[in-house]
């Protein structure tokens, strides 16, 4: 069984249909947010890169269809017109890291209609994931100000790619590293741990837990203080830590209770042991609206890990995102559903006022506009970034770059894969050109992208054939009941 039947049995059904029927012209779909969820001032392109190297495999073999006619209870000779298939079409999108708004295309695929159908489960499966993280995601960097925030969700997440793919976007925004070990490994990022509260357990004392933690590793360590009573946990802790001599790097963790006033207070007994050079990291639900509060109050929080509730994007757990034919044929479609309404064509978004480097591989130095503990750096002095949404084939505007690139053709790359630095350059310059109201952790203002007057002069011109094709529809049925 490969990853071709993880797909929703629909899509299979339709796609034989179109083989039986010969419905083989090129298809569009457009993969997009329909709305931002609430608390989100804007979205972070990502999952492109493993949708690619999904697509790039993509092949319908012999055993595949095998196992869609057993789902189906039909002969294996009645699926023998999808097996072979491969993905061979175009595909433009969004880079990795972008910032994107409600309504534009994160992505577009561009093949035979079956080919284009078949991959639609598995692709928003995951952009939608990656997306809805990494947009979590990003809100603890910009809350923390500059400090260092790391990943601790691979226990919490739904499922264990779920949780390499929360590490990756994690980096991907700006994550200092992750406790996840396969991920650090994989993508080239710094492991982060400390020790769980069962290791002091085991120990007769604090004390005796943390000299013997010292004992085993030889660099810099930091000691969980919090598992009885938290100033004697730090008092153990600097008494071990003046002995040992480590040096700048270690710290002590607190996972618990009130974490502003135990931080001042952790602090405190730090530097009345001559241990200033020793940080103070806080975890324990720890997401933007925490941090930002910490942050706002002046905690001594050196280093802010997060985990559950940004891993699992807990306040937001989904992107009401749509996978829907824009063209077939090389005639423009959409769909008329009330509150679901599509635009015809295929796409793009011209975009004016994204920060310096936007379109490159940019230091992500870039800084990011401050503002209700919004970001880190300075602000940006480059106008607020504006969208458009407009046909793919439009001339773009001038002062304009268009979001969409071509990253596939013949269902294969056009490049080599982008890396997580390019990202973040991206999402750095694209930060720094958005307003402020978007950037707030609390009650953001998300920017709305405008159409062109093309789009909405063909998004009029379809509407008006299907509804005309509609009003003789009834016609006919009013003539057949009379």
């Amino acid at each position: 069984m490969s990853d071709v039947t993880t797909t929703d049995l629909y899509e299979v059904t339709m796609a034989l249909s179109y083989r039986r029927e010969g419905m083989e012209a090129p298809a569009t779909f457009s993969l997009f947010a329909r709305a931002l969820p609430p608390e989100r001032g804007f979205l972070v392109s990502a999952g492109l890169e493993a949708a690619l190297d999904y697509l790039a495999g993509f092949h319908v073999t012999p055993s595949d269809a095998a196992d869609f006619a057993a789902v189906l209870g039909r002969p294996p000779g009645d699926l023998e017109p999808l097996a072979g298939l491969r993905f061979r079409g175009e595909v433009r999108a969004v880079p990795e890291g972008r910032v994107v708004l409600a309504g534009e295309p994160l992505l577009e695929v561009t093949a035979p209609l079956p080919q284009a159908q078949l991959v639609e489960s598995y692709l928003l499966n995951l952009v939608n994931h990656q997306t809805t993280i990494a947009s979590k995601a990003v809100r603890s960097v910009m809350a923390a100000r500059g400090r260092p925030v790391v990943d601790f969700s691979l226990r919490r997440t739904h499922g264990l790619e779920a949780g390499m793919q929360a590490a990756r976007v994690g980096a991907l925004v700006g994550f200092a590293g992750t406790s996840n070990i396969a991920a650090a490994t994989r993508w080239g990022m710094p492991a982060v741990g400390t020790m769980a509260h069962s290791y002091v357990e085991a120990f007769p004392d604090e004390e005796a837990a943390f000299r013997a933690f010292a004992r085993t590793h030889p660099g810099p360590v930091t000691f969980l203080v919090d598992t009885y009573d938290t100033p004697l946990g730090v008092l153990a802790a600097a008494r071990v830590l003046k002995e040992i001599r480590r040096g700048p790097g270690c710290a002590v963790r607190l996972d618990s209770g009130h974490l502003g006033a135990l931080a001042a207070r952790t602090r405190a007994i730090l530097d009345e042991a001559g241990l200033p050079d020793v940080a103070v990291v806080a975890s324990g639900g720890l997401d933007e609206y925490a941090i930002d509060e910490l942050v706002r109050s002046g905690a001594p929080v050196d280093v802010f890990a997060v985990g559950t509730r940004v891993g699992t994007s807990a306040d937001a757990p989904y992107l009401d995102s749509a996978y829907k034919l824009v063209e077939y044929g090389g005639a423009p479609v959409m769909k008329l559903s009330a509150s679901k309404i599509t635009s015809p064509g295929r796409k793009q978004v011209f975009r004016t006022g994204a920060g310096p480097g936007a379109g490159t591989g940019a230091g992500i130095g870039a800084g990011t506009k401050t503002g209700n503990g919004a970001g880190a750096g300075t602000a940006s002095a480059s106008p607020s970034l504006s969208d458009v949404i407009a046909l793919w084939d439009e001339s773009p505007p001038p002062g304009t770059e268009g979001l969409l690139r071509t990253v596939m053709r013949d269902g294969r790359r056009t490049g080599p894969p982008d890396g997580l630095a390019d990202a973040r350059a991206r999402l750095a310059a694209d930060l720094a050109g958005l307003p402020e109201p978007a950037l707030r952790i609390r009650a953001p203002e998300p920017p709305a992208a405008a159409t062109s007057p093309r789009l909405t002069e063909l998004t009029g011109d379809v509407r008006r054939r299907i509804e005309a094709g509609i009003a003789r529809a009834a016609d006919a049925a009013r003539r057949e009941r009379s």
